[in-house]
């Protein structure tokens, strides 16, 4: 979940994970033996990255301030529930991940639509879904290489996702496989909201005119918003779409899993964060989810470290 590009912005996902080669199949519920969720690597600039953007944007230091400080996406209403059901289908090939990740797609827009609307964004956007299974992507926003999930906003904004990564993962545990391509998703679609209702390219503006430890926080406030926009969809669906029982139990497991590495850059924000913020947005206020539990740029700085 990082920006970067020429015309578009890109976003790496912060849950990709790595395999444990010894890891087996465990009872849904337990977690013992899983994979550690951790962050992708942050996508370089392509060359005239920041001379494209600073000509095109027509963003400042106050402008871009506003738009993801105050931006009118934090004052929507609660966040529909968009009544999809579990696609049921294993997780074991390349065209029933594809076939999952489709769904949860279609389910995700039919849910953000109407708020993004409603914050005067780029509403009936649909973002292309990549299903990939390189080594090496090459993308409009530049080259990824890793089985790493990531969005692009160049045109209407595109999702990446590893399927083989997904399928691995479905041969160690099913129900963490669910969890995962769930959460994955769902945190790429939060980027996507953040495109259309321009916090992506504010927040990316914002970074590139800093540097060192003001830079890597500027990064982990839009990751740590992203996962909380992603978690508020899972949240309000999760009558239709079961979140109990084993499968809730393995996405608390991934949320508390995910973030930054000891020896990576700190551009994703710590466990606990991530945790925190996955929370917030699947809680909400108790009556609904809604994207104003996710204002991470009004939050101390110990939240979002």
């Amino acid at each position: 979940m990082k920006l970067r590009g020429l015309v578009g912005v890109i976003a790496l996902a912060g849950c990709a994970a790595l395999a444990l080669p010894s890891a087996q199949a465990t009872p849904a519920g337990a977690t013992d033996g899983l994979p550690i969720p951790v962050p992708g690597a942050a996508a370089k600039p392509a060359d005239s990255g920041r001379r494209s953007i600073e000509a095109t944007s027509g963003w400042n230091a106050s402008s871009s301030y506003n738009a993801v400080r105050y931006a009118k996406l934090y004052n929507t209403p609660y966040v529909p529930a968009s009544g999809c059901k579990r696609p049921n289908v294993a997780l074991n090939t390349e065209a029933r991940v594809r076939y999952f990740e489709t769904e949860l797609a279609r389910c995700l827009y039919a849910a953000w639509n109407p708020i993004v609307w409603r914050a005067g964004g780029r509403y009936n956007v649909k973002p292309t879904l990549v299903v990939h299974g390189y080594t090496t992507i090459n993308t409009s926003c530049g080259k990824v290489t890793g089985p790493t999930s990531f969005y692009c906003s160049t045109g209407s904004g595109t999702i990446y996702i590893p399927w083989r990564q997904i399928v691995t993962y479905y041969g160690q545990d099913p129900t963490f496989a669910v969890a995962y391509a769930t959460n994955t998703i769902a945190h790429e679609y939060g980027h996507h909201v953040q495109s259309m209702t321009s916090i992506l390219t504010a927040s990316w503006w914002r970074q590139q005119h800093m540097t060192g430890d003001a830079a890597l926080a500027e990064s982990r406030r839009r990751e740590l918003q992203a996962s909380c926009l992603g978690s508020a969809y899972i949240g309000a669906n999760k009558v239709a779409y079961p979140m109990s029982g084993g499968l809730l139990t393995q996405w608390k497991y991934v949320v508390s899993h995910s973030g930054d590495m000891a020896g990576q850059p700190r551009d994703h924000g710590s466990w606990t964060n991530h945790n925190f913020w996955s929370l917030a947005g699947f809680n909400g206020d108790g009556h609904g989810t809604h994207a104003g539990s996710c204002q991470t740029w009004a939050a101390a700085a110990t939240r979002i470290s």
